[in-house]
């Protein structure tokens, strides 16, 4: 059995998933979310969609963005 990276739970059904050239082993998506999910640089929730990034930081939407100084970013047209 595997064992959860995040939580360290042996479970027989663990998902690999690999980023780069980094395995990295999970028994759900929620340990995986936990571990891998890019945090905002301005309100600090997880990014769990596209979010997007300016000036080198992750932000989860163009208001967090325009908060931060980067009002070029626009959510929708």
């Amino acid at each position: 059995m595997n064992q959860c990276e995040t939580c360290g739970n042996q479970y027989d059904k663990t998902m690999e998933i690999t980023i780069g050239n980094e395995s990295h082993t999970f028994d759900s998506f929620e340990c995986a979310i936990q571990a891998l999910a890019p945090r905002c640089d301005q309100c600090n929730t997880r990014i769990l969609g596209h979010g997007t990034e300016a000036g080198g930081k992750f932000y989860c939407c163009a208001h967090c963005a325009a908060r931060a100084g980067h009002d070029d970013i626009i959510d929708r047209v």
